[in-house]
């Protein structure tokens, strides 16, 4: 089968197609054969070797990455509750740009055959982050949301599921006039360029001087230190990622939070494991959302799994809206036809 893998860190480059064996699954676990997966800026750190993340811990070869879609064609041995011939999605940390993935059964998510691939990335990891941010800030009717990155592969969604949730006020940040006319397309309320030196007094003043009840950010840096003082009286703050660049993590005092105001982390990992109904709760709500048009899930560009090193390209250079998506070609032949 063809995958991409990388074999030393640095640029796009790194990148290589090669002629790889099938994997074969092991207990409790699935083989899929891809037809689509995602490219988000988490995997350009990876091949930059910044990622922040503490289960980040490859060894070389590499192969990267991201939210699949496909259909089961093996089990391994004591599987259950998934047949093969199944169409799923499945976020992983490695294997993902191959035509052939190893997920655990256990975080298949089940996609629809009226769903189309790129459209049904969205489904294992970028959608369940903007509901799982959103439920960890417990995001309540009325109340004001500011979401970083608001152009972006998550932001995008959260700006319209924070609409549809019932946020009073929903304010987003986005890097060009570009994408800040297509947020606003979203639904969002005020849209500010970060690259503004003033950006978050402009967030302030579109509150009142109140602040913000709930931020998702996913930059780190010193956008996150400047959203902690951004907050209201009991607002909260979810720590999902660090686009910024490097680790992103500031060091927050607690004097920063003694004005009622609360700052925490979110992982998917840990979010499924703490509240595995809502996570599938949420997963049913985002698939109706997409079916029925009433949630949009933009995908920049498609482009084969050869032309991955232009992907990685693309959303280094942030020139990009919603996200960019692989596709292999293959959906449903048998292991081994033409493998």
């Amino acid at each position: 089968m063809r995958a991409v893998r990388i074999h030393e860190y640095g640029r796009p480059d790194v990148l290589r197609t090669e002629e790889v064996p099938i994997p074969e699954p092991g207990r409790g676990q699935v083989l899929i054969a891809v037809e689509a997966v995602s490219v988000g800026f988490a995997q350009t750190q990876m091949r930059r070797n910044i990622f922040p993340a503490p289960m980040w811990r490859p060894e070389f070869p590499i192969t990267l990455g991201g939210d699949v879609i496909g259909e089961v064609v093996a089990l391994g041995p004591g599987t259950t509750g998934v047949r093969t011939g199944d169409r799923v999605g499945a976020f992983t940390l490695h294997g993902a740009y191959a035509e052939y993935v190893v997920v655990d059964a256990d975080t298949l998510l089940p996609v629809p055959a009226g769903l189309d691939a790129a459209q049904a990335t969205a489904l294992p990891a970028p959608g369940p982050i903007a509901m799982g941010t959103m439920g960890t800030a417990a995001l309540a009717e009325g109340e004001s949301v500011l979401i970083h990155a608001g152009a972006g592969g998550i932001g995008h969604l959260a700006v319209q599921l924070a609409r549809l949730a019932g946020a009073g006020q929903v304010i987003a940040t986005a890097g060009t006039a570009e994408k800040c006319a297509y947020v606003r397309s979203l639904g969002a309320d005020v849209v500010v360029d970060y690259s503004r030196a003033d950006w978050s007094q402009t967030v302030r003043e579109a509150t009142g001087g109140r602040g913000v009840d709930v931020i998702l950010d996913g930059v780190g840096g010193e956008v996150l230190r400047q959203g902690v003082g951004l907050l209201a009286p009991l607002g909260r703050l979810v720590f999902y990622g660090s686009a910024g660049g490097g680790l992103g993590i500031p060091s927050v005092s607690p004097m920063d939070l003694i004005g009622l105001k609360f700052v925490t982390g979110f992982a998917l990992s840990a979010w499924r494991a703490a509240r595995p109904e809502r996570y599938r709760s949420d997963h049913e709500t985002l698939t109706a959302h997409l079916l029925a048009g009433s949630v949009r899930h933009t995908v920049h560009m498609t482009l084969p799994l050869e032309d991955v090193a232009k992907s990685h390209e693309i959303v280094e250079s942030r020139a990009h809206i919603g996200r960019l998506v692989l596709l292999t070609g293959r959906t449903s032949r048998a292991v081994g036809e033409g493998a």
